[in-house]
């Protein structure tokens, strides 16, 4: 059972939700501290992040390598534009596979659920070909596996 929805808004936005069972203060962190993020944001099976920079403040930097130990390496880079402690970030990304995408505007909310998270993240790419490329680059499959290791993290 899927445990993330997406769902597309207009051209431009992918919207993705996930509930976790830890506190908005703990998911925020593993969105952020560059040690936590190396220990779930890895994507499918067989996939590892060697290298994260996560500079947590607006205009901070952030680079996250992944690699499959057979030459599927590729990498993110992008910055920091706003920042709430334990309820919100914003970020601008791109993709280098190896041709840089197109910015990737962020917004990750952590709301407050009962005992746990509600994460709300609200991508926003510049136009529809833009969208449908990165769907296709299997984002979704990979941000599924990636979230169900975070709640194996947060425990």
């Amino acid at each position: 059972m899927r445990k993330m929805t997406v769902a597309l808004e207009g051209d431009t936005h992918v919207v993705v939700t996930r509930r976790f069972a830890a506190a908005p203060k703990s998911v925020y962190r593993a969105h952020t501290e560059a040690e936590l993020m190396q220990k779930w944001m890895t994507g499918p099976e067989g996939w590892t992040m060697p290298f994260c920079i996560s500079e947590a403040r607006p205009g901070g930097q952030l680079r996250c390598e992944w690699t499959d130990g057979k030459g599927g390496d590729f990498y993110l880079t992008g910055h920091y534009v706003e920042l709430e402690p334990f309820s919100r970030i914003v970020h601008v990304e791109r993709m280098h596979l190896p041709d840089p995408t197109p910015d990737n505007h962020v917004e990750t909310r952590f709301t407050a659920d009962g005992a746990g998270t509600l994460l709300t993240m609200r991508m926003t790419l510049p136009d529809a070909e833009t969208r449908a490329a990165m769907l296709a680059t299997g984002m979704e499959e990979g941000m599924e596996a990636s979230y169900a290791r975070l709640e194996e993290v947060l425990g």
